[in-house]
């Protein structure tokens, strides 16, 4: 009788490891497709063209120098990059104080009741961004609806000044940007385990106690998640800036839109947006450090 040759006891198939084919390649092959095209590439020309120089007509020189970065570190636009900062960093704190119990209350409902409640957060969002921004203008405006509600039910004796100021542009970007931070929330809130918070309850702890300690650190996933969907895109925002500030409450945003498009300088744009992405991803990382 032939004899197998003895390995010990060693099973042979254990010791032989698959080796990867082609398929996962393939399978995300249309995301790294996509991220290429629209967003490595673009980063990286956006990078490029803000070394570089203008011609008097507007176009690209590459003549490459750093005088962008150094104009863009002189007055004003450090005092317009603080004002974007402290501007979304407002929003994105009045929508976590706002959106919190709301997401958390959509979350905890009978799920029959969610899609009703997510659904009412989202009408407003149904129309043009334009019309829902001009729609506050013409409530907010010295003829406006407050204004003469106010007037009418003898509250104030003028109208206030409630259009063109902070306060108006904040306004917009809470509006706007609120339902980016119920929705991740609202995910967290959906999958939160009611059998954690009463265990909280038995152990001793009061309604303040288990929510600091138990259903806020349960949740904090989708408050970072929230608090990024909000921070990033309010600090970029030109448009509201622009209509319920009128001008004169400058953000980022504007002063770039306004140097590819008025100004003809797309380098020092280029530089300002560099400048921005760097913002994004230090604001990534401390929520990436503050998550783990």
């Amino acid at each position: 009788m032939a004899r197998t040759p003895d390995n010990g006891g060693a099973d042979d198939s254990a010791t032989l490891k698959p080796r990867p084919g082609l398929g996962p390649w393939f399978s995300v092959s249309p995301l790294l497709l996509w991220l290429s095209l629209f967003v490595i590439v673009p980063t990286l020309l956006l990078v490029v063209a803000s070394f570089c120089d203008r011609s008097g007509i507007g176009q690209i020189v590459f003549d490459f120098n750093t005088d962008n970065y150094a104009r863009a570190f002189q007055a004003p636009y450090p005092e317009i990059f603080g004002r974007s900062i402290w501007f979304a960093f407002l929003t994105t704190v009045i929508c976590l104080i706002l959106g919190y119990p709301v997401g958390y209350f959509i979350g905890r409902s009978p799920e029959k009741m969610r899609n009703i409640l997510m659904m009412l957060v989202m009408i407003p969002f149904w129309t043009s961004f334009l019309i829902r921004t001009y729609s506050w203008i013409s409530i907010l405006s010295e003829q406006g609806l407050l204004n003469g509600f106010l007037l009418w039910a003898q509250v104030i004796s003028e109208p206030l000044e409630m259009l063109y100021t902070p306060g108006a542009v904040i306004l917009g970007l809470v509006y706007n940007y609120l339902p980016f931070m119920i929705l991740p929330i609202y995910g967290s809130a959906e999958k939160l385990d009611n059998a954690l918070v009463e265990a909280a309850y038995d152990l001793g702890a009061g309604p303040v106690r288990a929510f600091s300690n138990v259903i806020i650190p349960l949740t904090k996933p989708g408050i970072v998640a929230g608090v990024m969907l909000v921070f990033i895109p309010s600090l970029g925002m030109f448009a509201i800036s622009g209509l319920m500030g009128g001008g004169s409450q400058q953000m980022i945003g504007d002063v770039i839109y306004k140097q590819f498009s008025g100004a003809n300088n797309p380098p020092f744009g280029a530089a300002l947006g560099t400048l921005l992405l760097l913002i994004f991803a230090i604001g990534l990382w401390f929520s990436k450090r503050k998550e783990a």
